[in-house]
C-alpha cells in the first residue's frame, strides 16, 4: 500500500513538473495573479535558405529563396527556416503557421532599398496605396522569429528628418548633411527650420518614388515586423533595427512572447516606436533592450469601436527590460479603446527617455484601465516628466499642424484610473509628475507608493485630477507643485499643496 501511494505521489510530481513552463521564472512576486504565457513549439524539421539559391553578399535579391524555403517547410508541416551567417538582401517576407524564422549568429536580413517591392494594390475607392510590412504574418498559429542575428530595415531612405530635431536640438549636422547628399525634397517645418523627405532622391541611387507627393510617400512607410490576428507568437534573441516606421507590432494576438530582443534605431527617427502590441491577450516582454525614435514599450488598444471589438489588452508581464532613448519607457496609448487589464511592469530601467511612464490619449481613442501596476523600477536622466498623463493628446504627422485622428470624439474618452506605481526610484529628472485630465473626466484613483525622487528640477503639475494618493514618498530636495481644478490629493497622509 505504501509503495502504491509513493508511486502515485511521484507520478503526480512528475506530471506537475512537466506542466511547468520555462517562462514561469518570470511570474514571481507579482502584485496580482495573471495568466501565464505558454511555450511556442515547432517541428524539428529545418531548411537553409542557401539551399534555395540565396547568396549572402548583401547585394543579390534573395526574396524568391526566402519564399521557396518557407513554402517547402510549410508543405512539410512546419519547422525552422535557417538564415546562416552572412548578409541576405531581400524584399518582404511572409511567414506561415508553424514556421520559425531562425537567424544564426552573424546573420543579417537586409531589406532592399527598392521601395517598389513593398507596394500593395491601391484602394479601388480612392486609389490610395500602402506598403506591406517587411516581415508579415496574418491569421497564423505558431509563428517565430528567433536566433542571434539582425533584421535591418534601412530606414534612412524612408523616413523624413526634421532639421530642428537633428541640428538644433541634437547637434547632428552630419546626419542632416548625409540626408542632403542623397538629394531628396526640402519643405518648411516652421519659419526657420525644414523637413527633409527622401522623395526625388538622386537618380544614380536607383530608388524611385512610390507616391505623387513627399507627404503621401511618407504615409506609406511600412512597419518592419507586423504579425496580426494570430495565436502563439514568439520573438526571441534577435536585433531589430532601422525600421522605416514602427519596429515590432503584434496586433490581436493570443499568447505572445518577446524575450531578449534588442530594438535599435536613431533617437531622431520619425515614428520609430520599438514594441507596440495592440489588443493582445496574454503576453510576456522580458529582458529586452530598446533605443528608439518614439515610444519604447507601448501598449495599444485600438481606436473607437474597432478597438472595443478587438477586446482588451490583458494579462501582460513586462519585466527586466531596459529602455534608453525613447519618448516613453512604458507607455499606454494614444489609442486604447479596447481597454487595459492586468498589466504588470516590474524590475525595469528607463535611462534617458523623454518620459518614464507615459499615459496619453484623447477623445475618440480613449478607453479604461484595470489593475495596472508599475513596480520596482529605476528611472534615470528623464528629460521631461517621470510620470506623464495627458487626456487631450494630439497625434501629429511630420510636417502636420494638427491632429491626424479622425475618430468620433463624442465618445471613447480616456479614463486614467486604477493604476499603482510602487517602489520606484527617480534620479535627475526634469519634473516629477505632469498630469492633465479632461473637464468632467479627471485622472483619478492613482496610487504612488514608495516613490523616491532625487535631484528632480521641478515638482508636480496636476490639472483636472482627483483621488491621487502619494504614500511613503520622498522628494529631495522638495519642490513646489502647481495644482489646478483638482481635489482629494494626498501626500503622505496630508493634502498635497
Amino acid at each position: 500500500m505504501k509503495k502504491i501511494l509513493l508511486s502515485a505521489l511521484l507520478m503526480g510530481a512528475a506530471l506537475s513538473l512537466s506542466a511547468q513552463s520555462k517562462y514561469d521564472k518570470y511570474y514571481v512576486d507579482l502584485p496580482i495573479e495573471i495568466e501565464h504565457v505558454q511555450e511556442v513549439k515547432f517541428p524539428a524539421t529545418s531548411v537553409n535558405i542557401a539551399q534555395f539559391g540565396a547568396v549572402p553578399d548583401g547585394k543579390t535579391d534573395c526574396s524568391e529563396a526566402f519564399a521557396a524555403a518557407i513554402k517547402e517547410l510549410s508543405d512539410k508541416g512546419g519547422g525552422h527556416v535557417i538564415v546562416p551567417r552572412g548578409v541576405w538582401k531581400t524584399g518582404p517576407i511572409t511567414l506561415k503557421s508553424n514556421i520559425d524564422l531562425h537567424l544564426s549568429k552573424g546573420a543579417t536580413i537586409l531589406f532592399s532599398e527598392n521601395r517598389e517591392l513593398y507596394v500593395q494594390k491601391g484602394n479601388p475607392r480612392d486609389g490610395s496605396q500602402k506598403c506591406i510590412a517587411f516581415i508579415y504574418a496574418s491569421k497564423c498559429e505558431n509563428v517565430g522569429i528567433t536566433g542571434k542575428g539582425v533584421i535591418d530595415g534601412q530606414g534612412f531612405i524612408w523616413r523624413p528628418i526634421k532639421e530642428k530635431k537633428v541640428v538644433r536640438d541634437g547637434g547632428l549636422k552630419d546626419v542632416w548633411d548625409e540626408a542632403l547628399a542623397l538629394g531628396g525634397t526640402l519643405k518648411p517645418d516652421d519659419k526657420t527650420y525644414r523637413i527633409w523627405y527622401p522623395f526625388n532622391l538622386n537618380p544614380e541611387l536607383g530608388i524611385p518614388n512610390i507616391a505623387a507627393t513627399p507627404e503621401a510617400q511618407s504615409n506609406m512607410r511600412p512597419t518592419l515586423v507586423s504579425i496580426i490576428d494570430s495565436k502563439n507568437v514568439v520573438v526571441e534573441g534577435v536585433t531589430i533595427r532601422n525600421s522605416p516606421k514602427l519596429h515590432l507590432v503584434p496586433s490581436r494576438i493570443q499568447n505572445l512572447i518577446i524575450e531578449n530582443v534588442t530594438i535599435d534605431c536613431p533617437w531622431w527617427a520619425q515614428n520609430g516606436d520599438a514594441i507596440d502590441p495592440g489588443n493582445v491577450q496574454v503576453a510576456l516582454i522580458a529582458g529586452c533592450k530598446v533605443n528608439c525614435g518614439d515610444d519604447g514599450l507601448c501598449m495599444k488598444g485600438g481606436a473607437g469601436q474597432k478597438g472595443v471589438d478587438a477586446g482588451p489588452q490583458r494579462d501582460f508581464l513586462i519585466c527586466n527590460d531596459t529602455v534608453y532613448r525613447a519618448h516613453g519607457g512604458f507607455v499606454i496609448g494614444s489609442e486604447y479603446s479596447g481597454g487595459m487589464q492586468r498589466i504588470i511592469v516590474k524590475d525595469c530601467v528607463f535611462d534617458g527617455t523623454d518620459t518614464g511612464c507615459r499615459f496619453k490619449s484623447a477623445p475618440g481613442r480613449g478607453g479604461w484601465c484595470e489593475d495596472i501596476y508599475c513596480i520596482n523600477i529605476v528611472m534615470k536622466n528623464i528629460r521631461e516628466a517621470d510620470f506623464f498623463f495627458e487626456s487631450g493628446y494630439a497625434d501629429r504627422a511630420a510636417g502636420g499642424r494638427g491632429a491626424t485622428d479622425n475618430d468620433d470624439k463624442s465618445k471613447f474618452f480616456p479614463e486614467w484610473s486604477n493604476i499603482t506605481f510602487r517602489n520606484i526610484t527617480c534620479v535627475n529628472s526634469k519634473k516629477a509628475v505632469n498630469m492633465t485630465g479632461l473637464k468632467g473626466l479627471p485622472v483619478h484613483d492613482i496610487l504612488f507608493d514608495g516613490i523616491s525622487w532625487y535631484g528632480t528640477r521641478e515638482g508636480m503639475s496636476i490639472d483636472n485630477a482627483e483621488k491621487i494618493t502619494f504614500q511613503n514618498c520622498t522628494m529631495s530636495p522638495q519642490r513646489e507643485n502647481t495644482i489646478k481644478r483638482s481635489k482629494d490629493l494626498k501626500w503622505n497622509g496630508k493634502p498635497l499643496e
